[in-house]
């Protein structure tokens, strides 16, 4: 280990800090404290505005704005008692991050005093700079205003910080002229669209109580944590959050000993930490685990509204990388932040509900008996089929390609994993009436003392980009990085078309009611069946099979942004007014930006460490070997053929190590002459990223044949198991 390293290392010997009155004030007497939630809301609001305001957050109903004022005060008063001093819109631009600007309470007073003032003006709306983000030509820089708008739906709370606190305000974030520029908006218009059109399927099956159809989602959140000095060692990681050099360990994660594994007391100490401060916004952390990969871990919620849940998982990420700094480590959350090894995803809960708490995706004991539910899941399935594409579309990126495909994440065909008790129930139904659902029966263990086991009615498939998993679907393939307010939109509005077609057929069938229902399940199962598949998704066998059934095969996110300009995709989304054109190929050039503007800093990063760290690491290690056999040779009198051999690897490693860096510094410029986004992106795909990779693999060799003292960067083996 290198001196620089040896230095480090003293931070892994740190003593771990406490987790702060974690077992004086449980987590049922903390949870939701700082959250102007309903307790909040009772105790701060009349009667009479709290139920207007609890019509609007949970039953979906108009906002009364006469309240707002009231609203105002009351929030005010309420975080004014936790010791703010500050409020801000927070809202999620198409950085993908969150972003805020704070403004004090106070306003000075003619006396010369001040007084904490805040209105329903001002909480309903903000007017932050939209010109500084992207916007896909939405906006200019001579165009600067935009405005958030309040999401009544989605609770405010409080920012803690080491030396004060904000009130947090979750917004939506809109231009001048009305466009879209955040994610936010286009999911609670995606969930409105779904919920119009669900009502009608509903309606049709005797329900004529419920008032809207809301979507679910619980993330599961997949991470890694090292230590922080390895962090700052490691400028490819500061930069992009992921290693562009490192050669495999020759311990990885082969014997499969980390998932689910004892958790370390320094893991641990983060874990609580992150538990309590998420349990105090009212975010229902509910699992905490080892993942597969040496240094991975995740936590899972439990489900809330889809822009909730999506809100809450953009403080997640926020929180996890704070509270990691607090214990000396660093949290990554890129989707490959280390090669050979697993990376991280997010996997995305979707389910269907009523107001009245059912669950639109419930089978029950037999889903054969269920007509609504299979209408339902016949959409979905016809739905993930004819917009596949646009599906992928929604997991795209630079990090996500990295996953993809591998044996560790879904491959980039989009199917569907039903199990074989609902695969059974389709292949009934597409023949006629279903008659029957299989069941798990019970597992005998063998062992007395053991008891019974019911067993589930099908096994889960990991390998599945779109899998049914007891009374929702998991889309597994999202990245662990996105903001999934966009992968959220693109279901629930093709979900909406789909059940849109499906209820305008049967509202115009004639006859027998359950006879036109079986008809048209029937045909959409025929025309949408071969999106089915319960098998291995690792497999290339796998690949041949979905060639042959015409599923598309994106697998990068150049091919998905290029499927992007298919005008239908475009018009499904201004037809149930998610988005408009403008805002739709405005998300598509930004997308376009964000792979050509990442690829490029990842590629200047490859040449930047390779020819200021690593080759003059490699020369002088060359160097070093050459006069040490120099002066052997002089005393031995006779030739040192091994250390010959060792100095010609090194000095002929170092020679197309520069070669190689040469020839990726030219690539990067002659990409970047391209007359369009879309001529740039395809150039750093095909000519820079190979040679990054030429590059890479030219540094890993070297890595191991140069002195480990010699070698500037913090290898896998210490980043990976040292914590």
């Amino acid at each position: 280990m290198s001196n620089l390293r040896k230095k480090i290392a003293i931070s892994l010997e740190k003593e771990m800090p406490p987790v702060e009155e974690y077992k004086a004030k449980p987590g049922t007497e903390i949870y939701g404290s700082l959250v102007f939630n309903d307790g909040a809301q009772k105790q701060y609001l009349s009667k009479d505005v709290y139920k207007k305001l609890r019509a609007t957050t949970l039953r979906g109903e108009a906002l009364d704005p006469s309240i707002a004022d009231q609203v105002a005060q009351g929030m005010k008063e309420w975080a004014l008692s936790h010791g703010v001093t500050h409020y801000t819109h927070w809202f999620i631009p198409l950085t993908g991050l969150g972003a805020e600007k704070h403004d004090s309470f106070l306003d000075p007073t003619a006396e010369g005093g001040t007084v904490a003032e805040f209105d329903g003006k001002t909480l309903i709306k903000g007017e932050p700079d939209a010109s500084s983000f992207p916007s896909g030509g939405t906006r200019s820089t001579f165009e600067a205003r935009g405005y958030t708008a309040w999401d009544p739906t989605s609770s405010a709370f409080i920012q803690e910080g080491i030396n004060g606190a904000t009130l947090t305000i979750p917004t939506a974030f809109v231009s001048y002229t009305g466009e879209a520029l955040d994610f936010k908006t286009p999911l609670l218009r995606s969930v409105e669209a779904l919920s119009v059109q669900s009502l009608r399927l509903l309606k049709l099956f005797g329900n004529k109580t419920a008032k809207h159809v809301f979507t679910n989602m619980g993330p599961e959140q997949e991470y890694f944590l090292i230590d922080r000095q390895y962090f700052e060692l490691r400028p490819d990681l500061i930069a992009g959050g992921r290693t562009l050099f490192g050669a495999p360990p020759y311990r990885g994660q082969e014997l499969e000993d980390h998932y689910f594994g004892a958790i370390k007391e320094r893991i641990l100490a983060f874990m609580m930490d992150l538990d309590r401060e998420l349990w105090r916004l009212g975010i229902p952390s509910k699992t905490r685990h080892n993942e597969v990969a040496p240094a991975q871990f995740e936590m899972a919620p439990i489900f809330e509204k889809s822009s909730i849940a999506a809100d809450h998982n953009m403080i997640v990420m926020e929180l996890m990388r704070k509270i990691a700094i607090r214990h000396g480590l660093v949290c990554l959350l890129h989707e490959k932040p280390f090669a050979g090894i697993n990376g991280n995803g997010k996997h995305n809960n979707w389910s269907m509900s009523t107001n009245e708490n059912e669950n639109l995706l419930e089978p029950g004991k037999t889903p054969h008996e269920n007509a609504q539910f299979l209408a339902v899941l016949v959409a979905i399935i016809a739905a993930v089929d004819k917009y596949a594409e646009l599906l992928r579309i929604g997991i795209s990126g630079p990090g996500n390609d990295h996953r993809l495909g591998a044996n560790e994440a879904p491959p980039a065909i989009i199917s569907i994993f039903l199990g074989d008790q609902l695969q059974d129930v389709i292949d009934q139904l597409e023949k006629g009436k279903p008659s029957s659902s299989k069941s798990g029966g019970v597992m005998e263990l063998g062992v007395s003392t053991l008891p019974p086991l019911p067993r589930d009615a099908t096994d889960r498939n990991r390998t599945s980009p779109f899998a049914f998993t007891g009374n929702k679907f998991e889309f597994r393939a999202v990245g662990s990085t996105a903001a999934i307010y966009w992968p959220n939109t693109i279901l629930n509005t093709i979900v909406a078309e789909s059940i849109d077609r499906i209820a305008t057929e049967l509202e115009g069938a004639k006859g027998d009611f359950n006879s036109a229902l079986a008809t048209v399940l029937q045909k959409e199962i025929k025309e949408h069946k071969r999106v089915l598949f319960n098998g291995n998704g690792y497999g290339a066998e796998w690949h041949a099979e979905a060639a042959k059934r015409g599923l598309p095969n994106l697998k990068t996110t150049i091919e998905a942004l290029h499927a992007m300009k298919k005008k239908e995709y475009k018009q499904l989304f201004e037809k149930y007014k998610v988005l408009n054109e403008k805002e739709y190929d405005a998300r598509e050039e930004i997308m376009w930006e964000r792979y050509v503007k990442v690829t490029n800093i990842e590629a200047n990063a490859t040449v930047d460490i390779a020819r200021n760290q690593i080759l003059p690491a490699v020369i002088g290690y060359q160097s070093k070997l050459a006069n040490t056999i120099g002066l052997t040779a002089a005393v031995l009198k006779s030739g040192q053929k091994g250390q010959n051999d060792l100095l010609a690897n090194v000095a002929k490693g170092a020679s197309d190590l520069f070669e190689a860096i040469e020839a990726l510094d030219e690539l990067i410029d002659k990409a970047n002459e391209g007359s369009s986004l879309h001529q740039i992106a395809a150039s750093l795909k095909d000519s820079v990223i190979p040679q990054m990779l030429k590059v890479r693999e030219l540094a890993d060799w070297l890595e191991g044949y140069v002195d480990d003292e010699a070698w500037p960067l913090p290898k896998y083996r210490e980043m990976l198991f040292q914590y």
